[in-house]
Protein backbone atom coordinates (compact mmCIF):
# COMPACT_ATOMS: atom_id res chain seq x y z
CA UNK A 1 0.00 0.00 0.00
CA UNK A 2 1.62 3.57 -0.79
CA UNK A 3 1.67 6.54 1.34
CA UNK A 4 -1.33 8.83 0.96
CA UNK A 5 -0.53 11.51 -1.70
CA UNK A 6 -3.25 13.91 -0.17
CA UNK A 7 -3.19 13.13 3.58
CA UNK A 8 -6.29 14.03 6.01
CA UNK A 9 -5.02 13.21 9.78
CA UNK A 10 -8.09 10.93 11.54
CA UNK A 11 -6.37 11.24 14.72
CA UNK A 12 -2.94 10.54 16.94
CA UNK A 13 -1.56 7.88 19.18
CA UNK A 14 -1.58 7.96 22.58
CA UNK A 15 0.16 5.80 24.89
CA UNK A 16 -0.31 1.85 24.98
CA UNK A 17 -3.09 0.49 26.52
CA UNK A 18 -2.32 -2.88 28.28
CA UNK A 19 0.14 -5.39 27.33
CA UNK A 20 -1.62 -6.84 24.27
CA UNK A 21 -1.03 -4.02 21.86
CA UNK A 22 -3.84 -1.80 22.39
CA UNK A 23 -2.95 1.80 22.15
CA UNK A 24 -5.24 4.99 23.00
CA UNK A 25 -6.21 7.59 20.03
CA UNK A 26 -7.36 10.25 20.42
CA UNK A 27 -9.62 10.46 17.02
CA UNK A 28 -10.31 13.34 14.68
CA UNK A 29 -13.55 11.95 12.81
CA UNK A 30 -17.01 12.98 14.06
CA UNK A 31 -17.80 9.57 14.95
CA UNK A 32 -14.98 8.43 17.40
CA UNK A 33 -15.99 4.71 16.17
CA UNK A 34 -15.77 5.31 12.69
CA UNK A 35 -12.03 5.43 12.94
CA UNK A 36 -11.37 2.24 10.84
CA UNK A 37 -14.19 2.60 8.65
CA UNK A 38 -12.04 4.51 5.58
CA UNK A 39 -9.26 1.60 5.34
CA UNK A 40 -5.76 1.45 6.59
CA UNK A 41 -4.65 4.26 8.54
CA UNK A 42 -1.02 5.46 7.87
CA UNK A 43 1.87 7.17 9.56
CA UNK A 44 3.35 10.16 8.52
CA UNK A 45 6.31 7.88 6.87
CA UNK A 46 3.85 5.87 5.10
CA UNK A 47 3.70 3.34 7.42
CA UNK A 48 0.13 0.62 6.58
CA UNK A 49 -1.70 0.52 10.20
CA UNK A 50 -4.89 -1.69 9.64
CA UNK A 51 -7.74 -1.27 12.52
CA UNK A 52 -9.07 -4.49 14.32
CA UNK A 53 -10.89 -3.30 16.50
CA UNK A 54 -12.04 0.10 18.15
CA UNK A 55 -14.05 0.89 21.75
CA UNK A 56 -14.93 3.81 23.42
CA UNK A 57 -12.57 4.93 26.37
CA UNK A 58 -13.39 8.87 28.31
CA UNK A 59 -12.20 11.55 25.56
CA UNK A 60 -10.29 8.65 23.20
CA UNK A 61 -10.92 5.36 21.34
CA UNK A 62 -8.78 2.03 22.46
CA UNK A 63 -7.88 0.76 19.15
CA UNK A 64 -6.04 -2.53 18.22
CA UNK A 65 -3.54 -2.45 14.85
CA UNK A 66 -3.35 -5.77 13.38
CA UNK A 67 0.63 -6.05 13.14
CA UNK A 68 0.72 -4.76 16.62
CA UNK A 69 0.27 -7.55 19.09
CA UNK A 70 2.36 -6.39 22.38
CA UNK A 71 3.15 -3.51 24.20
CA UNK A 72 6.80 -2.33 22.68
CA UNK A 73 5.60 -2.58 19.81
CA UNK A 74 2.49 -0.12 20.46
CA UNK A 75 5.03 2.06 22.65
CA UNK A 76 6.51 2.42 19.28
CA UNK A 77 3.69 4.39 17.73
CA UNK A 78 3.00 7.04 20.28
CA UNK A 79 3.03 10.07 19.53
CA UNK A 80 1.90 9.06 15.74
CA UNK A 81 -0.51 11.08 13.65
CA UNK A 82 -2.82 9.01 11.61
CA UNK A 83 -3.87 9.73 8.14
CA UNK A 84 -5.87 8.60 5.50
CA UNK A 85 -6.30 9.54 1.81
CA UNK A 86 -8.40 12.52 0.96
CA UNK A 87 -10.23 10.28 -1.46
CA UNK A 88 -11.50 7.90 0.80
CA UNK A 89 -13.54 10.36 3.00
CA UNK A 90 -17.19 11.41 1.56
CA UNK A 91 -17.32 13.66 -0.62
CA UNK A 92 -20.29 15.40 0.79
CA UNK A 93 -20.50 17.36 4.11
CA UNK A 94 -23.18 18.64 6.53
CA UNK A 95 -22.92 22.88 6.08
CA UNK A 96 -20.31 24.42 8.26
CA UNK A 97 -18.08 21.10 8.26
CA UNK A 98 -14.54 21.60 6.76
CA UNK A 99 -11.76 18.56 6.40
CA UNK A 100 -8.65 20.02 7.95
CA UNK A 101 -6.73 19.54 4.88
CA UNK A 102 -9.31 21.65 2.83
CA UNK A 103 -8.36 24.68 4.71
CA UNK A 104 -4.71 24.28 4.78
CA UNK A 105 -3.57 26.92 2.24
CA UNK A 106 -5.91 28.99 2.34
CA UNK A 107 -5.95 32.88 2.23
CA UNK A 108 -7.31 34.75 5.40
CA UNK A 109 -8.69 37.80 4.79
CA UNK A 110 -10.18 40.46 7.65
CA UNK A 111 -13.08 42.60 7.21
CA UNK A 112 -12.35 45.25 5.24
CA UNK A 113 -11.09 42.51 2.83
CA UNK A 114 -7.35 42.71 3.78
CA UNK A 115 -5.15 39.50 3.27
CA UNK A 116 -4.06 38.58 6.92
CA UNK A 117 -1.92 35.37 5.71
CA UNK A 118 -2.65 31.80 4.62
CA UNK A 119 -4.08 29.13 6.75
CA UNK A 120 -0.79 26.50 7.73
CA UNK A 121 -2.65 24.46 10.06
CA UNK A 122 -5.20 23.10 12.05
CA UNK A 123 -4.97 22.09 15.95
CA UNK A 124 -6.90 21.28 18.45
CA UNK A 125 -5.26 21.50 22.14
CA UNK A 126 -8.50 19.89 23.94
CA UNK A 127 -10.83 22.80 23.89
CA UNK A 128 -11.29 23.62 20.56
CA UNK A 129 -9.69 23.94 17.13
CA UNK A 130 -7.67 26.51 16.17
CA UNK A 131 -6.34 28.08 12.69
CA UNK A 132 -2.80 28.52 12.36
CA UNK A 133 -2.20 31.60 10.13
CA UNK A 134 0.99 32.50 8.33
CA UNK A 135 1.06 36.51 7.65
CA UNK A 136 3.52 37.80 4.84
CA UNK A 137 5.62 38.70 7.58
CA UNK A 138 6.38 38.11 11.73
CA UNK A 139 5.06 34.96 13.68
CA UNK A 140 1.74 32.59 13.20
CA UNK A 141 -1.10 33.69 14.49
CA UNK A 142 -3.27 31.48 16.27
CA UNK A 143 -7.18 31.92 15.88
CA UNK A 144 -10.01 29.90 17.35
CA UNK A 145 -11.66 28.23 14.80
CA UNK A 146 -15.37 29.42 15.82
CA UNK A 147 -18.15 31.22 14.00
CA UNK A 148 -17.45 34.37 15.45
CA UNK A 149 -14.10 34.76 14.65
CA UNK A 150 -14.28 33.00 11.44
CA UNK A 151 -17.61 33.30 10.16
CA UNK A 152 -17.23 32.31 6.92
CA UNK A 153 -15.19 29.64 4.63
CA UNK A 154 -15.54 29.48 1.14
CA UNK A 155 -14.20 26.21 -0.13
CA UNK A 156 -15.23 26.78 -3.65
CA UNK A 157 -14.18 30.55 -3.37
CA UNK A 158 -10.57 29.19 -1.72
CA UNK A 159 -11.19 31.99 0.94
CA UNK A 160 -11.45 32.30 4.76
CA UNK A 161 -13.30 35.27 6.31
CA UNK A 162 -11.79 36.36 9.61
CA UNK A 163 -13.26 38.92 12.19
CA UNK A 164 -10.48 40.48 13.43
CA UNK A 165 -11.83 42.15 17.10
CA UNK A 166 -13.58 38.49 17.48
CA UNK A 167 -9.95 36.60 16.74
CA UNK A 168 -8.42 39.23 19.03
CA UNK A 169 -6.05 40.42 16.27
CA UNK A 170 -7.15 44.03 17.06
CA UNK A 171 -5.34 43.68 20.46
CA UNK A 172 -2.96 41.84 18.90
CA UNK A 173 -2.03 45.11 15.65
CA UNK A 174 -2.15 47.37 19.15
CA UNK A 175 0.28 45.78 20.87
CA UNK A 176 2.79 45.61 18.22
CA UNK A 177 2.12 49.38 17.31
CA UNK A 178 3.09 50.25 21.17
CA UNK A 179 5.76 47.99 20.85
CA UNK A 180 6.89 49.59 17.63
CA UNK A 181 6.14 53.36 17.45
CA UNK A 182 6.23 55.50 14.77
CA UNK A 183 9.68 56.83 14.55
CA UNK A 184 8.49 60.21 12.94
CA UNK A 185 6.41 60.69 15.61
CA UNK A 186 7.13 63.12 18.48
CA UNK A 187 7.63 62.07 21.77
CA UNK A 188 4.93 63.09 24.73
CA UNK A 189 6.81 65.73 26.71
CA UNK A 190 7.58 69.64 27.28
CA UNK A 191 9.28 70.99 23.64
CA UNK A 192 12.22 71.51 25.82
CA UNK A 193 12.99 67.79 26.19
CA UNK A 194 11.74 67.16 22.00
CA UNK A 195 8.21 66.42 22.84
CA UNK A 196 4.80 67.62 21.37
CA UNK A 197 4.12 70.09 24.45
Amino acid sequence: MTKPRNPVQLGVVGAAHGIRGELRVKPFTDDPMALGHYGPLFTADGRALTVTSVRPAKDVVIVRFGDVTDRDTAEALTGEALFVDRSALPEELEEEEFYHADLVGLPVFDETREVVGKVVAIHNFGASDILEIRPDAGPTLMVPFTHEAVPRVDIAEGIVHLDSAAAGLDHQKATDEDAHPDPKARPRGPKSAGGNR
